[in-house]
């Protein structure tokens, strides 16, 4: 387990006679992404802007390090300040500044580099986030997912140790939503930064999060991994959580990781009670993050989606289907044993093309890697031990070029 960088300490925050936080306590890991979930208005963002240092706890401490910020020397504090960012909700760029000015600002304001130096800096950050043909465009020229690159160019500049997220796919649509949520997990593999999120985006978050923290009525009420607040019993936390989750997959269009659940012990009923078997499949896109980083996020999420569309063209009425992450998706097949559960992977391998997937043309000589593994259900077995039974078995489904 990664270190504690940031730590709550029964902090209480009211605004006039309105109490927002309520004794908290919430401990964030070194280089991991935690999300904050809860109702609108239940105080996430006010979380925030206590770890950057905008707001000071009435009571409690909030220590970085171990050490409680409030009671720091003001040098010191502004060094923990200089390694945090803070991407705001909406983006917040200046409309009267370029892309590149925006993206140079934390370093003009906040540190002494020299005019060159600045100017490397802000032009590898351009070209690692795709922006460098739009430097010297203004916010109102670019679409809703540029402003979003900008914006976390812009938080990444300074190289910080942590960056903070307000609702950071507010008003996107399903894929670009999908594509930010990418990079944000693409960058912070690459280079290691905390990341602390508020988010509604129930399940998406849970597929690029590491540590998930819920606030209720100004107290953080469960803590702990995506796995483990699924499998929560607290049914305030669980109404909750299937109250915001979206019906279907925005960007596959599949059903919710809770829906594919209910199936599972539906189906697992019908095969105890009239011997019907059924089966699981797990796809598996190995080298999706290569598409990212030579293709763009934005095309490794239409992959994603384009592959969704195709197999639920190939499932039956009675099969069901989600993503288990940001590589992964799962289909049960009902009324289905191992072996026809094997030739439906034969039969998407030989049905599908590289163009009905990719609808860009990616460097010359790319393969796509998608793996496929499948296993048939037995009696007494949960849904994880079916999917770790389907990942014992996989094997390369598709590898071809995409010219």
């Amino acid at each position: 387990m990664n270190e504690p960088i940031i730590r709550f300490n029964h902090v209480f925050k009211a605004f006039g006679n309105t109490r927002v936080l309520n004794g908290v306590d919430l401990t964030i890991h070194k280089g991991e992404i935690t999300t904050i979930i809860g109702k609108s208005g239940e105080g996430k963002s006010v979380l925030l802007k206590h770890i950057v240092g905008l707001l000071e706890p009435d009571s409690g401490e909030v220590l970085y390090e171990g050490r409680a910020i409030h009671s720091l020397k003001p040098k010191e504090r502004k060094a923990i300040k200089s390694k945090i960012s803070y991407m705001f909700q909406g983006t917040a760029l200046f409309d009267s500044m370029t892309v590149y000015e925006n993206i140079a600002l934390p370093l003009v304001e906040t540190t002494q580099l020299k005019e060159a130096d600045i100017r490397s800096r802000v032009g590898r950050q351009m070209e690692q986030f795709d922006l460098t043909e739009s430097a010297d465009k203004y916010p109102s020229q670019l679409s809703g997912g540029m402003k979003k690159r900008v914006a976390l160019a812009r938080a990444m500049v300074t190289e910080p140790e942590i960056i903070l997220f307000d609702e950071p796919t507010t008003g996107l649509d399903p894929v670009r939503k999908n594509t930010v949520h990418s990079m944000i997990s693409g960058y912070q593999k690459k280079y290691g930064f905390t990341a602390v999120l508020v988010s509604h985006e129930i399940p998406d978050v849970f597929y690029i999060s590491q540590r998930i923290a819920m606030l209720d009525q100004g107290k953080i009420i469960f803590q702990g991994t995506p796995a483990e607040i699924r499998s929560v019993r607290s049914p305030e936390i669980r109404n909750f959580i299937q109250g915001i989750e979206n019906p279907k997959d925005e960007l596959t269009g599949m059903e919710t990781r809770t829906a594919v659940e209910k199936r599972f012990e539906q189906e697992m009923a019908r095969m105890v009670s009239h011997h019907i078997d059924f089966s699981l499949v797990l796809f598996t896109f190995e080298n999706l993050a290569e598409i990212h980083r030579h293709i763009g996020f934005l095309a490794g999420q239409t992959v994603l989606m384009n592959f969704a569309g195709f197999l639920r063209q190939q499932m039956g009425i009675a099969d069901t289907s989600s993503r288990l992450g940001l590589n992964r998706i799962v289909v049960l097949l009902a009324n289905t044993n191992r072996e026809r559960a094997k030739q439906f992977c034969e039969r998407i391998a030989q049905e599908i093309h590289g163009e009905n997937l990719l609808s860009i043309q990616p460097y010359p000589g790319f393969c796509l890697s998608i793996q496929a593994g499948f296993a048939q259900a037995a009696s007494d077995m949960s849904m994880e031990e079916l999917i770790q039974q389907a990942e014992m078995s996989m094997n390369t489904l598709l590898e071809f070029k995409i010219c």
